[in-house]
Parts: structure tokens; sequence; C-alpha cells
């Protein structure tokens, strides 16, 4: 049996985009764990983002339409169907769990491509930091955390903190730069957890999510509830996330 090829990785970088991975102290993404109550179970609203705020929200990845945002609701009404807190893609589009996100199933001139699955996607990164920034008083001292099994580079030997269910590397930076990675490669993948200084809010997503999660103060979800351009909803913080 011919053994499989290894898979080029590039080395690790000292910067992705702008945000500079951080090999020295690792405790800012420990006091991010330690939050009150305590760990948060993998597979939650907590868990993909950080227990212990006030109000949660969750973020839609939206769908595309000749490479135009689609939201959610906009398919749901083609579809007859309907968009709940808790609704899953694949209900959407009046599918079942199995459903493989191929772009045969679009409808004409509603969409033609599923949402980005996973950690948030450029787009909507820029409608939030707007609304992110207002609500911390550190927007220039921000840390980041990034999944280490993306692949695309070799990260063997970096020292990485954990999540529930993820090892993360952490970057730090500009709350302004969690877009920067695209520079490197329009694909890149932004960090999955964003968190300021003052811990004044997190923001969560995963490799297997078409939604981003944001736990903060009951101002700041009410500011993204009422964001006109993002689709959202609000969440609890032990309730499943959903694809």
């Amino acid at each position: 049996m011919d053994e499989p090829r290894p898979v080029h990785r590039q080395p690790a970088p000292e910067r992705y985009g702008r945000l500079r991975v951080r090999t020295d102290d690792l405790s800012p993404a420990l006091r991010l764990a330690q939050r009150a109550p305590g760990p948060a179970a993998f597979g939650t609203v907590a868990g993909v983002c950080a227990p212990g705020f006030d109000a949660y929200v969750r973020v839609l990845h939206p769908a595309g339409l000749e490479e135009r945002p689609v939201r959610w609701s906009t398919v749901a009404a083609a579809q007859g169907t309907r968009v709940t807190p808790g609704t899953p893609w694949y209900d959407v589009v009046g599918m079942g769990p199995d459903y493989l996100k191929a772009t045969e199933y679009g409808v004409p001139g509603v969409w033609d491509e599923h949402p980005w699955e996973g950690p948030t996607p450029p787009a909507v990164a820029e409608a939030l930091i707007p609304v992110l920034a207002w609500r911390t008083a550190t927007p220039e001292r921000c840390w980041f955390g990034l999944w280490d099994g993306y692949g695309r580079w070799d990260v063997d030997g970096l020292p990485a903190f954990t999540a529930p269910g993820r090892e993360e590397l952490l970057l730090s930076g500009a709350l302004a730069d969690a877009v920067s990675p695209v520079a490197l490669d329009e694909f890149a993948e932004l960090p999955d957890l964003w968190w300021p200084e003052d811990h004044a809010w997190c923001l969560g997503g995963d490799v297997d999510l078409t939604s981003t999660y944001v736990g903060g103060s009951a101002r700041l979800i009410a500011e993204l509830l009422a964001a006109p351009d993002l689709e959202t909803y609000p969440v609890g913080p032990d309730e499943a996330v959903v694809g």
C-alpha cells in the first residue's frame, strides 16, 4: 500500500497578518478560561466564546448569490421555512442533518452558495468590529485564539492554550487588525476567538459552524441585534451551537 505523501506546511509565522503570534506568555488566555462561573461545555454557546457574560448573540454567516451576501431569512422565505435563534442551515433549506451543503440545492435568483463554514468570515467581521470597538476601553489591546488544526502552517512545538474541544495559538493586536490575515491569503481563516484586554466581551467561532457567537453586556448584545449589516438572534450561554 502506498504511504500518503506528506502535506507541505509553511513555517509558523511570527505574525498572522498584523497580529503577533505569542509564544512567551499565555496568561491572557488562562484568564479567559477562568472566567466565572467556570469552564463551559463543548458544543455550547459559552463553550464557543466564554461563560460569565450578561447576554449572548448568534451572528449568522450569510449565504450567497453571485458572490453577494444573502440573509438566511431571505432563503427561508423562498423555501417556505423559517429562521429561529436555534435553526440550523439545513432546516432553512428544508434538508435533514445529512445535507452536504452542495450548491446544487440552491434556488435560482435567491441563493447559489451555502453560508461560510468556519470562523467569522471577513465581511461579517468588518461589520462586527465597529460595534465591538465601541464597547471596550481597550480596542488597541486585544487577544485572539487561532485553532492549531487548520494545517496551513507547521505549528508543532508552539505553545497553545486549551479551549473546549480545541487547542488554540495565542495572538495579540488591535481589534481593527482581526481581518488582516486575509492580506496573506484571501482564504486565510480569521481567529476563532477574540477578546479585549478589559474582557468587556468575547467573540467565538469554530471550523464546523456557520455562525459566530458573542457574549457581552446587555447593551452590546442589543446593539448587535439592531445592527443593520448583521443577521443576529439572541441565545443563552448553555444552548447548543448549531451549524
